[in-house]
């Protein structure tokens, strides 16, 4: 029953508990402590509202920051991600194999805000060898949910 549950949760979080049961061929009940078991033992870490922000007045930049640091002694990456994850800019932090250690994904309300962020605070860091960074020009699926249709065309085909 975890796996289905998670499974369906993680695609719609809001989903109402009496429909959740039913999916699962459980009593509600059953459902609901099962929610709460995965949420105190730490599976579930949050719920998250998917937001489409180009639909929105808002502004918001979005960037990846690959970076590369020193790893320290007898603590590997832990330490510098635990760090660089407190910034509220911070959305994301990943330990990457490959070309550099680190993703970072930052938010910013503009390309300056995230580029100044990245400079005077990021790369100032001790430990941080070099950063990249590729802003986000748009989003066409995230998360497993598309953000980007195409329009159809409405028009009426003529024939002669």
């Amino acid at each position: 029953m975890r796996d289905e549950l998670l499974t369906i949760i993680e695609k719609n979080s809001r989903i109402d508990l009496k429909e959740l049961a039913v999916i699962l061929g459980v009593e509600e009940i059953d459902a609901v402590n099962e929610l709460e078991a995965l949420e105190n033992e730490g599976i579930i870490c949050g719920y998250h509202t998917m937001i489409d922000w180009e639909k929105t007045d808002i502004e918001k930049v979005s960037a990846l920051i690959e970076v590369r640091v020193t790893p320290q002694r007898g603590q590997g990456f832990d330490n510098m991600a635990e760090r660089i994850q407190k910034y509220p800019e911070v959305q994301s932090v990943y330990l990457m194999s490959g070309g550099y250690d680190l993703m970072i994904i930052l938010e910013g309300k503009t390309l300056r805000e995230v580029s100044s962020f990245v400079s005077n605070k990021l790369s100032a860091l001790d430990t941080v060898l070099s950063t990249a960074t590729h802003f986000i020009l748009k989003k066409y699926k995230d998360h497993g949910t598309v953000l980007s249709r195409k329009k159809e065309d409405e028009r009426e085909m003529i024939t002669p």
